[in-house]
């Protein structure tokens, strides 16, 4: 991408956003924890590793606008910048993930000098920013592997640069598929109700001419019956012990028409996105959005006022639907249990 998700210069926080594309093409500046966290709480930035990185970057803000201040105060403002930024969205475990890594880096060494933390902060930011491509890239290598030479890729949501630090999961498998010199193209659903695929994929997968044909969700079953569809990739915002996938809402959806249909379903996603913790699907938090994301789309609205609205804005896809996982350290054939355990263990440790 000729563009970047974000850039963190001269202590403030660049973000696309994310909200308006592709009608225009804007930035938001953040200079603290607060605004960063209101930035990831209305999608201004989103897609679990880009609010990973935009966490830590947040945290950093805090760090530098507190360094000098002894100790006691600078621990004060970063405890509050934790809790601000931990609370913006409960899906996506890559938030807390980074929060972690930087938590690890400022509690493991309690008597250094507050602007020398705050020093070492902006570095650990950094260094997830850099890790997050440098990933996309291994996994989009790993991934381009298992595509034929000629191929039409369906994908939902924005699994793409606009997710990540660059690159993208899903896109990414899809760009170095291209890259490598095969023939792929895709189909990109519009993913209601806030319109990544639509909005973001297609966006993106124009700026680099790599051949796209947008539908509406409802329409994959369509496509798939009709012999359009060789191959389903997706990201994803948290996977559990056992394999399932929590990502966007309507992924379960294409992942139970894929296996109708005898077409792969694969999951992109980096080693940050798997959550031990959570023994399957059901221990995953699942976000309820506002229920203006349902009844219309910016200023026009389509439903009756008084309707009762439900907006989960994720679901959870099964392990036994998964053909693969595909993250930086390789591929997991039909996921397990036992299986990502043993991915998980063979990472490296700040993967872990």
């Amino acid at each position: 991408m000729s563009v970047a998700t974000m850039r963190f210069e001269d202590g403030v926080l660049h973000l696309i956003d994310q909200r308006v594309l592709p009608l225009a093409f804007e930035t938001v500046s953040c200079r603290n924890a607060v605004e960063t966290a209101d930035a990831i709480r209305s999608m201004v930035v989103r897609g679990a590793p880009a609010i990973g990185c935009a966490a830590a970057f947040g945290l950093a803000l805090d760090a530098q606008s507190a360094a000098g201040q002894m100790r006691p105060i600078f621990d004060t403002t970063l405890d509050q910048a934790f809790a601000v930024l931990a609370a913006s969205r409960p899906t996506a475990v890559n938030l807390f993930w980074a929060l972690e890594r930087m938590r690890g880096v400022w509690t493991s060494q309690s008597t250094l000098p507050s602007d020398e933390m705050a020093v070492a902060l902006v570095r650990e930011a950094q260094a997830i920013y850099d890790e997050d491509i440098a990933a996309n890239r291994a996994m989009g290598a790993h991934g381009a592997a298992l595509l034929p030479q000629e191929a039409c890729v369906l994908t939902h949501c924005n699994a793409g640069a606009l997710a990540t630090a660059g690159h993208g999961t899903a896109l990414g498998v899809i760009r170095s598929a291209v890259e490598a010199g095969k023939n792929i193209s895709v189909i990109a659903d519009e993913t209601r109700p806030f319109l990544q695929g639509a909005r973001l994929t297609a966006w993106e997968m124009v700026q680099e001419q790599i051949p796209v044909t947008l539908i509406s969700d409802n329409m994959a079953g369509h496509m798939m019956k009709s012999g359009a569809v060789d191959a389903v990739i997706v990201g994803a915002d948290r996977i559990a012990a056992n394999g399932d996938v929590a990502n966007k809402i309507g992924t379960y959806m294409v992942a139970v028409l894929a296996a109708r249909h005898q077409i792969p379903f694969y999951v992109a996603a980096p080693l940050s996105t798997f959550d031990l913790n959570a023994a399957d699907g059901d221990a995953i938090p699942i976000e309820e959005r506002a229920a203006d994301e349902v009844t219309g789309f910016r200023d026009v609205r389509w439903a009756p006022e008084g309707v009762r609205v439900a907006n989960p804005a994720f679901d959870v896809t099964p392990a036994e639907l998964i053909a693969a996982i595909i993250t930086e350290q390789g591929v997991i054939a039909r996921p397990d249990r036992n299986k990502v355990a043993a991915h998980c263990r063979a990472a490296p440790m700040n993967n872990q």
